[in-house]
């Protein structure tokens, strides 16, 4: 399934979306999303009931393909969020809400809110250790915004600092901080790359002494114009920021510090699931679609503030 392949059935019949989110979120048998029992589970058929409704004989609870999702409790078609997250996941530097709201004719506040859900489920980056066995790890951080984007009360009037972890040739771990210093930093690398690696960054000094715990630390001296020796480069995760900036200058404009995160794991998710792996459009979508499991998000927790939550 391409880009443009949006005449499929999915994305525009009801039943056909209900059937193939099914399929995605119980390959083998149904579940149920409360009790987790295999045993009993009921498809109810009755004219009283609306399509793709399950009883559990366990709990004795009703359940469909979107409880226990970022899905549920949603007013907006299930064919509508399926284009969504195809939409959103297809395209390298994301969809602008305003996009999805035109496209699909629901209102710009449910656009909004649905785009922030869909990012959600692309938060998937596993626990994992960047670049065992020998593999290569590129850490550098960045700037994004100016202080007119920090939130009336937050942020030291700096603009918004990241930082990223790209394994060459696979994936992407960004993390949005106060800051860039030692505090901040070593305890992400520590936390996210392989004692096996091989550790990339340029010149700052916060990654001097974690550095030393790795296989080996190469650095380059961007300051006297040194962008390169052999394999001792960061031009990976630069290629990694440039994407991403396009895609939050040229599509989003403008982020605020508590939804920074999001937009993070959504760059991350497609980055590390990007066709030169073999990942196709379809393929990505799946993934997507299985990461709405387990998660919800509501619009009154999307809007307040949480200092100490990750989601900002």
């Amino acid at each position: 399934m391409s880009t443009a392949d949006l005449t499929n059935p999915i994305f525009n019949d009801e039943t056909a979306a209900r059937e193939y989110l099914e399929a995605q979120r119980w390959p083998d048998a149904v579940s149920c999303p409360k009790c987790g029992s295999l045993d009993g589970i009921t498809k109810m058929q009755g004219k009283s009931h609306r399509p793709g409704l399950f009883n559990c004989n366990a709990c004795r609870k009703p359940f469909s393909v979107t409880v226990g999702t970022v899905y549920e409790r949603s007013h907006i078609p299930l064919h509508k969020w399926l284009l969504a997250t195809h939409l959103m996941t297809a395209s390298k530097k994301g969809m602008s809400a305003h996009q999805i709201h035109r496209m699909l004719g629901i209102t710009y506040k449910s656009a909004w809110f649905m785009c922030h859900r869909i990012r959600e489920a692309m938060d998937i980056k596993g626990t994992e250790p960047m670049g065992g066995n020998g593999g290569t790890v590129e850490a550098d951080e960045t700037y994004i915004g100016t202080k007119a984007n920090h939130t009336k009360g937050q942020g030291s009037g700096h603009k918004m600092a990241v930082v990223t972890l790209v394994e060459r040739g696979g994936r992407a771990r960004s993390f949005k901080v106060d800051k860039a210093t030692v505090a901040e930093v070593v305890p992400i690398v520590r936390a996210n790359v392989s004692k096996e690696a091989k550790l990339m960054t340029d010149e700052a000094r916060w990654y001097w002494g974690v550095g030393k715990e790795f296989v080996s630390h190469g650095r380059v001296a961007h300051k006297l114009g040194e962008y390169g020796r052999g394999e001792v480069h960061t031009n990976t995760v630069e290629g990694y920021y440039s994407i991403f900036k396009r895609g939050m200058k040229g599509v989003y404009q403008h982020c605020s510090e508590r939804h920074l995160q999001r937009y993070l794991a959504e760059f991350d998710f497609r980055y590390s699931n990007r066709a030169k792996l073999g990942c196709t459009d379809k393929e990505r979508a799946d993934k997507a679609l299985k990461g709405i499991v387990g998660k919800r998000l509501t619009y009154r927790r999307i809007n307040e503030r949480a200092e100490a939550s990750p989601l900002g």
